[in-house]
């Protein structure tokens, strides 16, 4: 039986009913507190709505609530017998893309919404290129508002098959459909008599027993985040390098190299609050020990000797989603943040665009707010890297503007 942590994501269009079926789904399994309820009946009544609105559970902001959309990312978190939770609700509007691109660059699931009487729309190509360039490894295509078009398989089908479309273009080899009516609870938590053509599973008995797919072969590796000298009577000579495991088991006794000096050592110890491990996996928090008396500073990276090995580049071809007005040019300078290095970096060339419309790359000269697209940046020091493909932490970066530290891009390394 699946257990542990389950990261899920939903994205859609505007009006598909991204926080009703997020309000429904924690309401049908049991997960809303009396007072939440209560406070969500309250206001519902105000509005001079007949029941309650459940999207209220998760529209939190004043402004999302007088307006009655999505401004933010709205994150939830629930339990059920079967599995842990962690929901994020992301908005539907094209200006709010980042947030998306937030919600989804830690998710196993992406469940992506579609309004049955509109189909497939240019919002819901952007979302799947969203979750497949961000290799979220389990997509959910949830066809929602079933009520509204009479229950119609027909209307289901010929929704799922423009979806492959753009699936197979974008290279997602595998999704799941569902049929739902997010405001009845249709298919949410249980199976709906009204879709008993439907074969599979409901939405929430899909998310407590599916297996996202784990990279648990990587070797490993470990960003440091700050060197540990305390020189206290008690430590006088202690020296650690603390930091998150970001792939793989680091083991006491492991040999290592540090990139990108290339110096090599050995792990004597793997230190944590409560006391030593033998070993850290994947996650991880602790401060490592070496054998020798090594040169490390923040931004190197610990790595286990394994393939495939990282790369210590000064040049990256990228994928980028842009998160600003201000078009990305060519000689466009940048800050780039990457695992716990930051370096000074340049746009050497803007090689193409992804044209949500065909779900096709473009070529292009420039990208905009929103765009998705391919270039290539010069460093000014090397940074240690994996494609985004093997490992979703030392292969993503973000660009920041140099002078008003704004985000203004997040990168994944081809």
């Amino acid at each position: 039986m699946p257990a542990g942590l389950l990261r899920v994501v939903t994205a859609g269009s505007v009006d598909d009913g991204k926080s009703t079926l997020v309000g429904r789904l924690l309401h049908d399994a049991k997960a809303v507190l009396a007072d939440q309820m209560t406070a969500v009946e309250a206001a519902s009544e105000r509005r001079g709505y007949e029941g309650a609105d459940l999207a209220l559970l998760v529209d939190g902001l004043r402004a999302e609530r007088e307006q009655g959309i999505t401004i933010d990312v709205a994150y939830r978190y629930f339990a059920t017998p079967r599995r842990t939770f962690i929901l994020a609700d992301t908005p539907g509007h094209v200006q709010y893309t980042r947030n998306t691109v937030t919600g989804a660059s830690t998710a196993d699931v992406a469940v992506i919404l579609v309004d049955a009487r509109s189909g497939v729309v240019e919002q819901t190509k952007r979302h799947l290129a969203v979750a497949s360039l961000l290799r979220v490894s389990e997509i959910v295509l949830a066809v929602n508002k079933m009520d509204l078009v009479e229950f119609s398989e027909a209307v289901f089908d010929a929704i799922v098959t423009d979806f492959a479309a753009a699936a197979a273009s974008l290279g997602v080899a595998h999704f799941t459909p569902i049929p739902v009516a997010a405001l009845s609870g249709a298919n949410i938590v249980t199976k709906s008599q009204q879709l008993d053509w439907y074969g599979g599973q409901a939405l929430l008995e899909f998310l407590e027993t599916v297996e996202p797919a784990v990279r648990a072969d990587l070797p490993a590796r470990f960003p440091v985040q700050v060197v540990l000298r305390p020189r206290t009577a008690e430590h006088p000579d202690y020296r650690g390098y603390a930091g998150r495991v970001e792939a793989g088991v680091l083991h006491r006794g492991d040999k290592v190299q540090v990139l990108p000096s290339g110096r090599v050592s050995v792990v004597a110890g793997i230190d944590t609050p409560t006391g030593e491990l033998s070993e850290a996996p994947a996650g991880r928090s602790v401060t490592v020990r070496l054998e020798d008396d090594v040169d490390i500073a923040r931004g190197d990276l610990i790595v286990v000797d394994g393939v495939p090995a990282p790369v210590v580049t000064r040049e990256l071809q990228a994928t980028v989603c842009w998160l600003t007005d201000r078009p990305l040019r060519a000689a466009d300078r940048y800050q780039l943040r990457h695992t716990t290095r930051d370096v000074r970096a340049i746009v050497d060339l803007v090689e193409s665009k992804l044209d949500i419309a065909t779900v096709t790359p473009v070529p292009a000269s420039e990208l905009n707010l929103n765009d998705i697209g391919t270039v290539r940046i010069r460093l000014a020091e090397p940074i240690i890297v994996d494609p985004y493909a093997l490992n979703r932490s030392t292969g993503a970066f973000l660009l920041v503007d140099e002078n008003t530290g704004a985000t203004v891009a997040a990168g994944l390394v081809r």
